[in-house]
């Protein structure tokens, strides 16, 4: 900011110089070629009227050749002076033969011959006059005696042009300067204030603390120490509102916790008392309070991810879902849905630390309640890299992970709404809660990456989760694996998921289908 308001005030500063000095500076030329005209032709008509006192007295021979001489010396130029014919009476410097019998032929002596007084000025490109000789009639202008031809020459008036000509520039130059060191004094004390507001609000756009914004009655225009002032009332009351929104979702969600553990016992212990026609009622019971259950798992998990400030870090996401498949594995199993792993030599991504996990456990979670018996949900992994990229490009590619089901899938406008809270599809099935997908957006957001939904190549959906690989990109510009995909078979082998485990899954369910 500093930089462009110097710019600003010297651009106005050099317009107003330019509009000035220039019609100054042409104003001057004009001035010192007309003063340089006048004082020829006085001095012309001075020597005119002496050679015409000489030649009525007859004395010409004796008296002009001094004057012609006096006058050419005092004026640094030619002075010549001819009779009616051309021939020269009396001159200032030697002519020769030649250039005697041409003077008659020069159109200024010409027309001062036939009584017209002939002003030849040659300016340069500046205005300075280069050249300039004045011819003048001797004696009556009707029928004159002689004419006089003087020449100046303008080299003085040449330089004193251009002397005025730099002392302009150089006066221009200090104004500039000046101009310069007052600007960037204005220029700071005008941009230090709202360095210090772009500052705290760059803090807390990232989810940091604003410090509050220092103000003074001597730092900075009115109108911004106010913008400071009301900045930092707005940040304070942004903080205080976010602290309460935090420490209400967690302290409500604790808080429900007991009641609901306490809830299902008692409803447990309800079953040997209840008829046959009355279980299914105590079933839902049971249903919804686990749903109740896994919502405020969901709410806690959130509130721990807002308040959390980690920073994303190298995860090797290849053995985090070898290890997450092995967990799901007996689980899918049981329900006769094949749970397939594809996976490559995608090495590490950066992520939250323990955030691939929940992602996988809720989409998991999400396309098991989705899929039918006798389909396939299959994880898959894919590094992706803009392609055309330059040889020794250093940027980061980019690892998709792919959970894909052969379920119903979803509608455009179910897919634009399936990352909003709370939110569940029209026939979803039950016990899911609107929080799963949720999450999982907000983890790939706060890793650095991205999630979206898309239809699977066999109907279901397709969960992509973007992350940014964690190794450089050696260059390439080929675009997929970096290597042949190996397809691992859903083994059956592995360490079941807990109950306590499979339904602190937040979401319990698709968002956008449960």
């Amino acid at each position: 900011m500093t930089r462009r308001l110097l710019v600003s005030y010297l651009s106005l500063a050099a317009l107003v110089l330019l509009c000035l000095e220039i019609p100054l500076g042409f104003v001057y030329s004009r001035g010192e070629r007309e003063r340089v005209i006048t004082a020829a032709k006085d001095e012309a008509e001075s020597v005119s009227a002496y050679a015409a006192l000489s030649l009525a007295a007859g004395r010409a021979q004796q008296d002009l050749p001094g004057r012609v001489v006096h006058c050419a010396t005092r004026i640094g130029g030619k002075v010549v002076v001819v009779d009616g014919t051309g021939a020269p009476l009396a001159t200032s410097h030697p002519l020769t033969a030649q250039a005697s019998h041409a003077l008659a032929s020069r159109p200024g002596i010409a027309a001062a011959l036939r009584g017209t007084s002939t002003v030849d000025v040659r300016t340069s490109t500046i205005g300075g006059v280069q050249y300039l000789s004045v011819a003048a009639p001797v004696g009556h202008s009707v029928q004159p005696q002689g004419a006089v031809w003087l020449t100046v020459p303008t080299r003085t008036v040449h330089e004193r042009v251009h002397h005025i000509w730099l002392l302009l520039a150089l006066g221009g130059l200090g104004v500039l300067t000046a101009v310069t060191f007052a600007a960037f004094a204005i220029a700071r004390w005008t941009g230090r204030p709202i360095r210090e507001l772009e500052r705290a609000t760059h803090e807390l756009a990232f989810g940091g603390r604003a410090a509050p914004v220092t103000v003074t009655v001597t730092k900075g225009p009115p109108e911004v120490r106010s913008l400071a002032a009301a900045f930092n009332r707005t940040a304070a009351r942004l903080a205080h509102l976010l602290d309460s929104q935090h420490a209400f979702a967690g302290e409500a969600s604790h808080q429900l916790k007991t009641p609901l553990a306490a809830l299902r016992l008692r409803l447990e212990n309800l079953e040997p008392n209840i008829l046959d026609r009355g279980r299914s009622s105590l079933t839902a019971a049971v249903t919804e309070t686990d749903r109740l259950a896994r919502m405020v798992e969901g709410l806690l998990a959130m509130a721990r991810l807002e308040e959390d400030a980690a920073t994303p870090g190298p995860v090797d996401i290849g053995a985090v879902c070898a290890e997450r498949h092995r967990t799901w594995a007996p689980l899918f199993a049981r329900q006769g849905v094949s749970l397939v792993l594809f996976a490559g030599g995608e090495g590490s991504v950066l992520a939250l630390p323990g955030s691939l996990e929940q992602i996988l456990d809720n989409l998991l979670s999400n396309a098991l309640r989705a899929s039918p018996p006798a389909t396939t949900v299959t994880i898959e992994l894919r590094r992706h890299a803009p392609s055309r990229r330059a040889l020794r490009d250093a940027r980061p590619s980019w690892v998709d992970l792919h959970v894909a089901d052969e379920g119903p899938g979803m509608t455009e406008e179910q897919r634009a709404r399936a990352f909003d809270r709370f939110w569940r599809a029209p026939g979803a099935p039950k016990g899911g809660t609107g929080l799963g997908l949720a999450l999982v957006q907000r983890l790939a957001h706060a890793s650095g990456g991205e999630a979206s939904l898309r239809t699977a190549g066999t109907g279901g959906l397709d969960v992509v989760i973007r992350l940014p690989s964690a190794q450089p990109s050696s260059g390439g510009h080929t675009t997929g694996r970096t290597g042949p995909r190996r397809r691992e078979p859903a083994p059956l082998l592995g360490r079941e998921p807990s109950v306590s485990r499979e339904p602190s899954v937040t979401g319990g369910g698709q968002v956008s289908r449960s």
